[in-house]
């Protein structure tokens, strides 16, 4: 050791280091640990604050989620009531206009049958008519031969009853 005067060690030496290093000890932690430690509780405060702020946000979230589903849920058994209602609507109208359809068919189906029988009574009478003048030329034709007026007048009846059956 005798070589490195400066690396000797002596009780004095390593007490008065001691010393000193105990004195920048005490200084160190007068003027700096106090701060530290108040800078590191303000960091882990921010931090624990954070957590808490990301907690209620996703709390929030989850919250705006459900209250999102179920209006989506809503909204969409509301949609399909609506486009069940207009269904039944256009089924209803459908139906009504089919009904309408068929009344308006019975009414022309109806007055058609009637317009026919009124030209078929009216067909039939005229040919009556015609079939009269016929049988009163013919009866004055046979008139004219010597059959009496009775014999005549059984003859047009017979024969207008006749052509009356045949209808």
């Amino acid at each position: 050791m005798e070589n490195f005067p400066l690396l000797s060690f002596d009780a004095t030496t390593i007490i008065g280091v001691l010393i000193n290093t105990l004195i920048l000890f005490l200084i160190v932690k007068h003027f700096l640990f106090d701060k530290v430690n108040a800078v590191l509780e303000d960091r882990k405060n921010s931090v624990a604050k954070t957590y808490e702020d990301a907690d209620k946000a996703l709390e929030n979230a989850k919250a705006l989620e459900n209250e999102y589903t179920e209006r989506i849920s809503s909204a969409k058994e509301e949609s399909a009531e609506i486009l069940k209602n207009a269904a039944k609507k256009a089924q209803s109208r459908s139906d009504e206009i089919i009904s309408e359809a068929k009344k308006e068919a019975h009414g022309i189906m109806e007055k058609a049958s009637s317009d026919i029988e009124k030209e078929k009574k009216r067909a039939v009478n005229q040919i009556k008519d015609e079939i009269s003048d016929i049988a009163m030329s013919i009866a004055e034709k046979v008139v004219a031969k010597e059959i009496s007026a009775k014999d005549h007048e059984r003859l047009i009846e017979e024969f207008i009853d006749g052509i009356g059956d045949e209808e």
